[in-house]
């Protein structure tokens, strides 16, 4: 079997960005159901830190990386949507985006239509994905409907200003929050119709204020343990309280004869990784971020990019909150 040269990063125990190490590698052929990808650009997620730090365990050493776009070198003998020459983006488990080179299985990846450039794939495919699932197919009783207001934590990160951009072409009124006065004016640049700054207001009392007493129909919230409680008191009887991250930390156990009270509430947590568990239905996903995309009613805001060899200060911005919009790894 022919091997080919890749650099990757590597860690080989848990910890902080100091233990992202970049090794050299050799690559395989796909077997039937795989195939191997030359990146041109990679995604960062904070998914990569939860990983890296062992609040998601991995078996060790672990190659980080959740996403990432390029060209297809080779498919297995199964695989009938790719052939090599193809220009795709994927994002999927297993882990291992960080590199030059990677085998990985085909049905997670798609083809990239040639109006999106590789960058934006890469940035794209996991926060995009997720802004999908959640607004499409993370749903409160009754569904959302243009006029409804959401509320959705992080507004101003990867997945926030995608989900801000997209709400709105849905007519959705999205209350977005973050963390400084600029991310705040950057969500509302990108469609958020009111922006709170947790740090310095109460979020709950100016939920209840944009919504005349009424609260949300639901929350999306990746911030975790610091927006829980008060999450669960801004939505209206009935709303939907979609976990799907935990930024600040896991949210700790709580009654769930608390949800009577508030309203005959409904909690879930969701994960990206069961909504792409297929193909069709990662290529239905797909199909449905690329159209937003190209239409221009969403727009990929890339604001840092770092080659692959300086993977440990991105990983330092991304956890510092210093980062706004995409990250990328350049190769």
């Amino acid at each position: 079997m022919s091997m080919h040269p890749s650099r990757a990063i590597h860690i080989e125990q848990f910890g902080g960005p100091e233990q992202l190490k970049l090794v050299h590698v050799q690559v395989g052929e796909p077997g039937p159901a795989e195939v191997r990808i030359r990146h041109h650009a990679v995604g960062l997620n904070f998914i990569d830190v939860y990983q890296r730090t062992g609040l998601y365990p991995n078996p060790l050493p672990l190659q980080l990386g959740m996403e990432g776009a390029g060209i297809v070198e080779a498919v297995g003998a199964e695989v009938q949507h790719l052939q090599a020459g193809d220009r795709v983006a994927y994002a999927s488990n297993p882990p291992g985006s960080y590199c030059d080179l990677r085998v990985l299985p085909a049905k997670c990846v798609c083809r990239l239509p040639d109006a999106i450039t590789f960058e934006t794939g890469a940035a794209m495919m996991l926060k995009g994905l997720t802004a999908q699932y959640l607004l499409k197919r993370t749903l409160p009783q009754g569904g959302l409907n243009p006029g409804d207001f959401v509320l959705f934590h992080a507004a101003a990160g990867g997945v926030g200003l995608i989900a801000c951009q997209w709400a709105k072409a849905l007519g959705l009124r999205l209350i977005g929050t973050a963390g400084s006065d600029a991310k705040c004016e950057l969500a509302l640049a990108h469609g958020a119709e009111h922006a709170i700054n947790y740090a310095k207001d109460d979020f709950l009392a100016r939920v209840k204020e944009i919504t005349a007493g009424k609260g949300v129909k639901v929350v999306y919230d990746s911030v975790g343990k610091d927006t829980w409680d008060k999450s669960l008191d801004c939505l209206a009887p009935f709303g939907l309280m979609a976990s799907f991250g935990n930024a600040s930390g896991p949210v700790a156990p709580f009654a769930p004869g608390i949800l009577g009270p508030k309203g005959s509430v409904y909690v879930t947590r969701q994960t990206l990784f069961t909504h792409i568990a297929t193909r069709e239905s990662t290529q239905s996903m797909a199909d449905d971020l690329f159209s937003v995309v190209m239409s221009g009613q969403v727009q990929i805001r890339i604001d840092q990019r770092y080659p692959l060899e300086r993977v440990q200060q991105a990983h330092q911005a991304l956890e510092a909150r210093q980062t706004t919009g995409c990250t990328v790894l350049t190769l």
